[in-house]
């Protein structure tokens, strides 16, 4: 499999980059609001304190003249003590739990966007390595192959049942031509045996048009009005195609089930023979 360096580069910088941008909007703020707190707690410490000494130099200055007072003014203060530490304390256990929720969260999102980014990179791998098989089948598309995969869609078509020939019987009586799309130029004794093939199914009368169609990876499809019939290899490339993304959507949501389980064994699969030496 060749891996696009281009694309995975890319993906990495944009990893990157979302790294560097939850740095500046998120754990920056994060800091602010902290530093913030910090001095609104200390602010009100030195208030306390501030509080506390005038307290106690009132309560020096009174003492020659209300020493009756003295319990009560002990009293005062240690309730200003306590009010004081209890504050702190209550200040300090909820900057904690608020830091500790917005650090989960962060956690939380960074894990978010790392496997969405992993997701992205296999859902990429697949479609590429889908891309480069469809070329090469391409590739190797000679006039023999293309003659052999003429003869598979005539056996596809000879296995139809009565109710699909049936409704092409319909449609070609409807319609003056058919069009039999290929994927690479077939030889003129395929055509002939299609031809020849499509009279005795449809009628003498019909005319058969042949054209290629380049998005028709190694097939052959028959188009009669609506109706169609087609046997291709691109059309087992998009199920596996369609079999990738379930795995990888699977993956992204909990334990991946085999695609293949769930989809059954496939009695239409291309049949390519290797030509004769």
């Amino acid at each position: 499999m060749q891996i696009d360096w281009l694309t995975t580069a890319a993906q990495i910088v944009n990893f990157l980059i979302l790294v560097w941008l939850l740095q500046h909007f998120l754990y920056r703020p994060i800091t602010r609001a902290m530093r913030r707190r910090e001095e609104r707690i200390e602010e009100r410490l030195v208030e306390a304190r501030k509080t506390r000494e005038e307290a106690e130099e009132e309560a020096e200055r009174l003492t020659a003249e209300r020493r009756e007072l003295d319990e009560r003014r002990q009293k005062m203060l240690e309730e200003a003590r306590e009010e004081a530490e209890g504050l702190q304390r209550e200040l300090e256990a909820e900057l904690r739990e608020e830091m500790k929720g917005k650090r989960e969260t962060w956690q939380r999102n960074l894990q978010a966007e790392r496997e969405e980014f992993f997701r992205r990179v296999r859902r990429r791998a697949g479609t590429t390595l889908l891309d480069i098989t469809g070329r090469v089948l391409a590739d190797f598309a000679d006039e023999d192959l293309s003659d052999r995969i003429a003869t598979r869609f005539l056996e596809r078509l000879d296995t139809l049942d009565t109710d699909r020939r049936k409704q092409l019987s319909d449609a070609a009586a409807q319609a003056d031509h058919v069009i039999v799309s290929t994927g690479r130029t077939i030889g003129s004794s395929s055509r002939g045996k299609i031809t020849r093939v499509l009279h005795e199914t449809l009628g003498t009368d019909i005319e058969v048009n042949y054209r290629e169609d380049e998005k028709l990876l190694l097939g052959v499809r028959l188009t009669i009005a609506e109706q169609t019939v087609e046997w291709s290899a691109g059309r087992h490339l998009d199920r596996l195609e369609q079999a990738l993304n379930e795995i990888v959507d699977a993956e992204a949501h909990g334990p991946a089930t085999s695609a293949a389980d769930s989809g059954g064994k496939d009695t239409d699969a291309p049949e390519i023979e290797a030509p004769a030496t």
